[in-house]
């Protein structure tokens, strides 16, 4: 049985047919940039219909390929945070809000959560602008109250292959307004948002499947009777990708952006363990939680100095950035994109400190990547806090899949603590599979990772 893995990512969509134990199958890979609209002001938008028709083609390019026979399931893994205002009609009103857009504020003169360390521990958010309870209002005002419903990107765009997608559990968790405990929209959380039942997405069950339309269906006749899963998070996904499914294995992961996180086994109706005040917690299903930080910085930071510094390539660089010594460290904040929760600078924040003419662009590269670094430390602490013992790292993503060099940094920020590298660049997509599959269980056996400094794998 293989598996069609739809990764909808921030700066590009992917899709990739995996075997049955969520390995990806060499060649089954489409992938398309999509276009991010991101200005000073903290624009972080999409195109709701062109990011549809990036996914449209990477299926078509599967399908022309032969890749699409054998798939017997269909998993998503979805951004968090994303929201999209819907006409009557079902059309977009406007582009998708990333987590990455800054611009929503909180109302003014309006009064927040009654008891807000009580929200925070029940629906493992706060009230800020990357949560709905904030984007909502906001939204409403900037479309002239036109709003029938709202929906993720993962709702709008499944939504339009399968006919109405109601919201997984692990989106709705990242909307803000999910009671963790009860997995139903928390009665406060909506009054703050301004929300009734009816403008937001229906709930999915557990083990909910879809099918495509019969227009879609035609146009991929392999999918006609294919299953699909509910969207997973993604950074839940990630987590379960790289085999960190235990309290004692922590993800570290650097895609476009980059967070630390840890998933525990809390089925729902069951209590939440205690959440400290700077760490989030979400859903990766009905039985597990992942609790953590994130950052706005991270693939994007190597992006924007790789086009603004005029750095060496390849191996060069690589090469280049070895020869800095490690107790040359600038002073930097890297924070250009502005703070995730529960931070609240504005995009723009990032800076550069210590530099003279003798710095060069590959010592200003390794102090923000290092900087990155630091940020990750300082809240692993924290995450190590809530749980029993030791805990080992596993590297990933797509970023840190890229540099070796940033591997070696990461493992000696994080020492004595073991460092694992997950060499699979598609840790989305294939812990998407295995939730889908209900495999949570088998991912530390499954995944592919080796130390740092070794090459032998302990699954």
């Amino acid at each position: 049985m293989n598996i069609l893995a739809l990764d909808l990512g921030t700066s590009s969509v992917r899709g990739l047919v995996l075997d049955t134990d969520a390995r990806p199958l060499p060649g089954a890979l489409a992938r398309r940039k999509v276009s991010l609209a991101v200005h000073d002001d903290g624009t972080g938008t999409l195109d709701g219909a062109g990011y549809l028709a990036c996914l449209v083609a990477c299926l078509d390019e599967l399908a022309a390929a032969g890749h699409l026979r054998d798939v017997s399931l269909v998993a998503t893994s979805g951004q968090w945070h994303s929201v999209v205002p819907l006409g009557a009609d079902g059309a977009p009103l406007g582009p998708v809000l990333t987590w990455l857009d800054t611009r929503p504020e909180v109302p003014a003169g309006a009064a927040g959560p009654a008891d807000p360390v009580d929200f925070h521990q029940r629906t493992g958010t706060w009230w800020h602008r990357c949560y709905w309870s904030v984007r909502l209002p906001w939204l409403r005002e900037h479309t002239g109250g036109r709003v029938a419903r709202f929906a993720g990107l993962a709702e709008y765009v499944l939504g339009e292959l399968l006919g109405p997608a109601p919201m997984s559990i692990s989106q709705a968790s990242g909307t803000g307004l999910l009671d963790l405990r009860t997995l139903d929209w928390d009665a406060e959380a909506c009054a703050l948002a301004g929300s009734h039942a009816d403008e937001l997405p229906e709930l999915a069950p557990a083990g909910w499947r879809g099918r495509l339309r019969p227009a879609y269906a035609r146009r991929w006749p392999q999918l006609t009777d294919t299953p699909w899963a509910g969207p997973v998070g993604d950074g839940a996904a990630s987590n379960v990708g790289s085999g960190c499914v235990e309290p004692s294995r922590v993800a570290v992961t650097v895609g476009t952006s980059a967070a630390v996180r840890l998933v525990q086994h809390v089925p729902a109706g069951q209590a939440m363990p205690p959440l400290p005040e700077e760490l989030w917690r979400y859903r990766v299903d009905h039985d597990h939680v992942v609790t953590g930080a994130a950052y706005s910085s991270g693939g994007n930071l190597f992006a924007w100095a790789d086009r603004e510094l005029r750095l060496p390539g390849g191996s060069e660089l690589e090469a280049a950035l070895a020869r800095v010594p490690h107790d040359r460290t600038l002073p930097v904040n890297v924070r250009f994109g502005g703070d995730r929760p529960p931070g609240k600078s504005p995009a723009g924040s990032g800076a550069l400190g210590g530099l003279s003419f003798g710095t060069t662009s590959v010592e200003i590269l390794a102090g923000l990547m290092r900087g990155l670094c630091d940020l990750v430390v300082g809240d692993l602490v924290v995450l190590e806090s809530t749980v029993d013992g030791p805990v080992e790292v596993v590297l990933g993503g797509g970023a840190v899949a890229a540099s070796g060099w940033w591997r070696t940094s990461f493992a000696a920020a994080l020492a004595p603590r073991p460092v694992w590298y997950g060499r699979n660049p598609e840790v989305g997509a294939s812990g998407a599979a295995l939730v889908a599959l209900g495999r949570i269980g088998d991912a530390s056996r499954l995944a592919a990772i080796v130390r740092t400094d070794e090459t032998t794998s302990p699954s």
